[in-house]
């Protein structure tokens, strides 16, 4: 009788166990700055993935499974960063999608990589990120050297010959200045100034007087957006004239509150389509979905760039039916051709970077809002 009741209890914490792992759920890490100075890109990010989860999940999740999303916040910065990442090493996580800066994503690469966790940035373009040899990095964001190009082409397309270029000593301001200048003087441009910024800071007076002494007729920011918008505002103060060229971390709504409206006019930037002016049936039909949900459209192409990470992650985990990490990055790397993302057409290289042109080139207009140039 006794070994009847065993039998059952066994039988009973088998199918127990079963039900158990049928719940079970794919889980897809976020690693993003939900605090910080560019907490608005973090949150953008966390809405975009979240309702991509909650689309995909409607379908069925993946491998028959729930996409789970386990966020982490990694306040834009490397030290946090590095916590948030280990964090997520110990979650179960598949992949992970993020981040926005790129020495915050440097600072979490080796953490991932050596959890054999595939990582796919979202706004990290500085080069040095797919030179390491991390055969588990993606970004779907471009890098660089693409951006400097098109810099050097956008100063020499608008006639400017003396420039100045300011950067802020991080991984993406620092390289993207360093390629840029190689790039105009080898085009005859003359770069009159270069020097950096201390992030974080509420007066730049200083650092605008020394631009101005050295009397460039473009500046080139390769820095973010809070001190591009206190640039610009202060600049105005100072009666200063000069046109202002940010790189694509420029490109955020918050640059025009920062600055303000009558400042911000005018200022150019390099960034890969804002929301608005992408036109795959992907996106159009996302970005109504967003709206729907959230009452807004998405204010930032990197929140954007989070979420085709996302899709780029599931489509791995698909593609390779497996929630192995090798396997994920393996599939990536060789399999997923031209995947359909709400930025548009997205493979990946041997390095990890994302192939084809993305850059375009942006000005602000009198109403704060960004236009595109033709």
């Amino acid at each position: 009788m006794n070994k009847k009741l065993l039998m059952v209890i066994a039988v009973g914490l088998a199918l127990g166990g079963g039900v158990a792992q049928a719940a079970d759920t794919v889980k897809i890490g976020l690693m993003a700055p939900l605090t910080g100075s560019w907490a608005s890109e973090g949150q953008g990010m966390k809405k975009i993935v979240e309702l991509l989860a909650e689309q995909q999940n409607a379908k069925g999740g993946v491998l028959g499974q729930k996409i789970e999303v386990v966020t982490e916040d990694d306040g834009g910065d490397p030290r946090t960063a590095s916590l948030a990442a280990q964090r997520l090493t110990t979650q179960g996580v598949a992949a992970v999608v993020g981040t926005y800066g790129s020495s915050v994503t440097e600072a979490s690469q080796a953490i991932y990589d050596e959890a054999r966790i595939p990582q796919i940035a979202n706004g990290s373009t500085a080069i040095r990120l797919t030179e390491k040899g991390f055969k588990l990095f993606f970004r779907t964001a471009p890098r660089d050297d693409e951006q400097g190009r098109m810099a050097a082409q956008t100063i020499e397309k608008l006639s400017f010959k003396k420039v100045a270029i300011l950067h802020d000593s991080t991984s993406y301001a620092k390289g993207l200045a360093q390629e840029a200048n190689d790039l105009l003087k080898k085009k005859g441009a003359e770069v009159v100034f270069f020097d950096a910024l201390t992030p974080g800071e509420r007066d730049y007076n200083a650092i605008l007087t020394k631009l101005k002494g050295a009397k460039p007729e473009v500046v080139l920011f390769t820095g973010y957006y809070p001190e591009a918008g206190l640039l610009l505002r202060q600049k105005k103060e100072m009666n200063w004239k000069v046109p202002f060229i940010g790189g694509d971390a420029t490109n955020n709504p918050d640059l025009v509150k920062i600055a303000g409206k009558e400042a911000a006019e005018g200022f150019y930037f390099l960034s890969p389509p804002v929301p608005q002016d992408l036109d795959t049936p992907e996106a159009k039909a996302f970005l109504a979905d967003y709206q729907k949900k959230y009452g807004e459209a998405p204010a930032s192409i990197w929140a954007v760039l989070a979420g085709d990470g996302f899709r780029v992650a599931a489509a791995g985990i698909a593609g390779a039916k497996s929630t192995e990490g090798g396997k994920i990055a393996a599939y990536l790397h060789k399999d997923l051709k031209n995947f359909s993302g709400l930025s548009g057409p997205i493979s990946f290289d041997a390095k990890g970077d994302r192939e084809g042109d993305v850059y375009r080139v942006y000005q602000v207009d009198a109403e704060g809002k960004f236009v595109l140039q033709k």
